[in-house]
């Protein structure tokens, strides 16, 4: 893993115009190579802080660089970024090549150029005899599998991810985190990946950033210090339950002490 720092978070705070603090002030190092998993309850900021990484909202105050550059400039480092979203948001009228093709298309790629790149993104993910399905034709999964090609279309070295796989069942969602995985190391991918699960967090990460809500910040950081790849018999480990009790405990702790505060 590279030491080069991808993101930076330097004292980012968030305060909606109705006053709402969604995120105290925040600092956070991800290193060019990482995978790295927000983990916390709803309202703890973890969508917010990804949101404002990849540019989509302003911080209140503070700063978010890119190696090293402001986020709306990563572009002149020869780093790009996609966003993975929590609903696969598919245009249900188009094409599985058409869906994945668009962010080229916004970006004027030739639409030959563009069809060879797209075939070689659903390649990675599965998909390569499903170009002309429709979304409707496919499960959730494959859904899911034709959002994550259509980020990864534009060669992306930052992956951001915003509990892509919370609304599918154990089996596809632990089918996709394998596949993640093998996405992160064959790609060499910067991951940042928002979950609810510890188990998730835990199968994924190279470190877990607990977050806590009321208002939003981070309470712990756990390394996973494990080797990848990792299969089905690391999830029934022993080293697995452990780094799952010390997160359920972090969590366990942070919800305590927001229940506390709202009371004070």
């Amino acid at each position: 893993m590279n030491e080069t720092p991808a993101v930076e978070v330097l004292s980012v705070e968030k305060t909606y115009p109705n006053g709402t603090r969604a995120l105290m002030p925040v600092d956070l190092t991800v290193r060019e190579g990482e995978f790295v998993t927000l983990l916390g309850p709803s309202g703890c900021g973890k969508s917010t802080l990804l949101k404002m990484v990849a540019g989509l909202l302003d911080p209140s105050d503070g700063r978010l660089l890119l190696w090293r550059r402001p986020v709306g400039e990563v572009e002149s480092t020869g780093h790009r970024l996609s966003f993975v979203f929590q609903e696969a948001t598919l245009m249900p009228w188009a094409s599985v090549m058409a869906n994945v093709r668009l962010p080229l298309d916004l970006s004027g790629v030739p639409r030959a150029q563009a069809e060879v790149r797209v075939r070689a993104a659903l390649q990675l993910v599965g998909l390569g005899r499903f170009e002309t399905h429709l979304p409707r034709e496919l499960s959730g999964g494959m859904q899911m599998r034709v959002s994550i090609a259509r980020g990864l279309v534009t060669d992306p070295t930052l992956l951001l991810m915003d509990e892509p796989f919370g609304a599918l069942d154990e089996i596809t969602r632990n089918r996709l985190d394998s596949e993640l995985l093998e996405l992160w190391r064959s790609q060499k991918l910067t991951v940042i990946f928002v979950t609810h699960s510890i188990h998730e967090a835990v199968f994924l990460s190279n470190r877990v950033v607990v977050m806590a809500a009321r208002p939003g910040r981070i309470v712990d950081q756990v390394t996973i210090d494990e080797p990848y790849p990792r299969g089905p018999d690391f999830r029934v480990s022993m080293a697995f339950s452990q780094y799952a009790k010390r997160l359920q405990d972090s969590l366990l702790a942070a919800s305590a002490a927001g229940s506390e505060e709202a009371l004070a």
